[in-house]
């Protein structure tokens, strides 16, 4: 049973949405986790004083037989039985489903009344433009999340997968336009996987006063320390996405973070969760496939590194820096 956590309160910024600072991921509902366990996850989320969902239209499309929509379809029968819409900060996406890919304005609008549908709710909180469409201008999208919003069915717009370079763009067009800025970006940021958000993203989030929420933030798993081998990973559902991530400086990191969560008597995912938080990190997503594993990562939320905590993990995960 996870317990309630202690942890203070965030606001994403420019909004009235307050979260516990951790974003259960839901691309394993209708995956790794059947519905029954999906709601049993989701259920202890909440009991815990959890309440943001990151799910997207295209999860699990990945998965033998799925075309997507898996994990909004899991996530609307469960609001729906618990009658608990007001009590969650929903996020999902738009843009890699193989039935609506890209950002095309009729594409767009279809794809959001097709996850609406789904997830059995009139709005989401947060819509996040998936992947770029290098297809569709930088403003045209703008106007296009604007109405979006203007429509009633999206509170607020994130960005996911945009180059520093695109993603600049827009924040340049929507506030000089004076249309909807995005208040979230939703970069790929870990321990092993740290360049690109801290060279790049990291000044646009500091700039426009933007909500960072990185997906991967253990790594596929890879962080949570499980994995030491290649035959670590045989039979695993996340096989494909971890191997190539199993190297000699992934190990390094590994260790350093096996060496702290011994110390701490916590587990490496925590301590790699809080790393990110002790980062300047909003609220990092993490996924859990059953109950037993959230305790882990919400105790995240409540734990703050030393400094020569934080600083021994800088150096081991220098490589990826």
């Amino acid at each position: 049973m996870t317990t309630s956590t202690t942890a203070p309160r965030t606001r994403l910024p420019r909004t009235d949405l307050e979260i516990l600072p951790l974003n259960l991921g839901g691309n394993t509902f209708g995956w790794t986790s059947d519905r029954e366990t999906s709601f049993a996850v989701l259920d202890a989320f909440l009991a815990a004083g959890g309440t943001f969902i990151d799910t997207a239209d295209v999860y699990a499309a990945w998965a033998e037989g799925s075309e997507g929509g898996d994990s909004e379809t899991v996530l609307g029968e469960w609001l729906t039985a618990r009658g608990n819409r007001d009590h969650v900060v929903l996020a999902t996406k738009v843009g890699a489903k193989p039935s609506h890919q890209g950002l095309a304005a009729d594409t767009v609008d279809a794809a959001l009344d097709e996850s609406l549908a789904r997830l059995r709710t009139d709005h989401v909180d947060l819509y996040y433009f998936h992947y770029d469409d290098e297809d569709v201008a930088i403003a045209e999208q703008v106007r296009i999340a604007d109405g979006l919003v203007r429509s009633g069915r999206v509170r607020h717009i994130g960005l996911s997968n945009y180059s520093v370079e695109r993603m600049r763009e827009w924040f340049e067009v929507a506030t000089r336009e004076g249309l909807t800025v995005p208040v979230a970006i939703q970069p790929h940021y870990n321990l092993l996987a740290r360049a690109g958000f801290e060279q790049g993203y990291a000044a646009i989030a500091r700039e426009y006063e933007v909500a960072v929420l990185p997906y991967f933030a253990l790594a596929s798993g890879l962080l949570t320390g499980k994995y030491r081998t290649a035959a670590d990973l045989e039979g695993r559902a996340r096989k494909g996405m971890v191997q190539d991530l199993l190297t000699e400086d992934a190990l390094t990191v590994i260790d350093a973070l096996v060496e702290i969560a011994d110390s701490r008597g916590t587990a490496p995912a925590t301590i790699a969760l809080a790393w990110l938080l002790a980062k300047g990190v909003t609220a990092p997503i993490a996924s859990a496939s059953t109950p037993e594993q959230l305790p882990a990562l919400l105790e995240a939320t409540a734990l703050e590194l030393t400094a020569d905590e934080a600083a021994a993990l800088d150096r081991a995960s220098a490589p990826f820096a």
